[in-house]
């Protein structure tokens, strides 16, 4: 299969299985994702495997950025439902923006080198057979969120990869065609 041939197949998978590729399937695909331009080969990035308790603590993370604390009912049932997110996948792997000091190589461009190897690895998954989506969300940069993850202050979650099994019944059809020309143009 043609590089084309796979991205023009991936898709973000909403929903996925419990299977998870191990530690040891994903270091090869890392080491592959490496590749990405990086200018000045600052490796301004790393990425972080959340696997059970740690998935347990990221959503009481989430909790915490929210605010929704106390007794009320409504709020209970919004930090319920706000913490089993991190639960939709077996596997979650944080992808962090990690910059380092460069007189040539400004922060936006360092977090693009990060968030490259990010899509990289997701094309490098779905290639292997795993579902894959990367998730955001209003909380990725809380104090609290950054915290649980271990960050330090050169350091910002730019969100997880939500990784697991491709269901049997999921649709493969791609959907969302574009029109290339709309989106290139020539400048003369």
């Amino acid at each position: 299969m043609s590089i084309r041939d796979a991205v023009a197949r991936r898709r973000s998978y909403s929903s996925v299985t419990a299977d998870a590729p191990t530690h040891e399937e994903l270091l090869p695909l890392v080491a592959a994702a490496a590749s990405v331009a990086d200018h000045a080969s600052l490796k301004p990035w790393r990425l972080i495997e959340l696997r059970g308790e740690a998935r347990r603590r990221l959503g009481e993370a989430l909790v915490e950025a929210s605010g929704l604390t106390g007794d009320a009912v409504l709020h209970h049932h919004a930090a319920a439902k706000l913490a089993s997110k991190p639960f939709r996948a077996s596997l979650l792997i944080a992808v962090v923006a990690s910059r380092k000091p460069s007189f040539k190589v400004p922060d936006w461009e360092q977090d693009a080198v990060a968030a490259g190897v990010a899509h990289v690895l997701s094309l490098l998954l779905n290639e292997a057979g795993w579902g894959v989506m990367w998730r955001t969300g209003g909380h990725v940069r809380h104090p609290a969120v950054k915290r649980m993850h271990g960050l330090a202050d050169n350091e910002e979650l730019l969100g997880w990869l939500y990784v697991g099994g491709i269901p049997a019944d999921y649709r493969q059809e791609r959907t969302g065609a574009i029109d290339p020309e709309a989106f290139l143009s020539v400048l003369e």
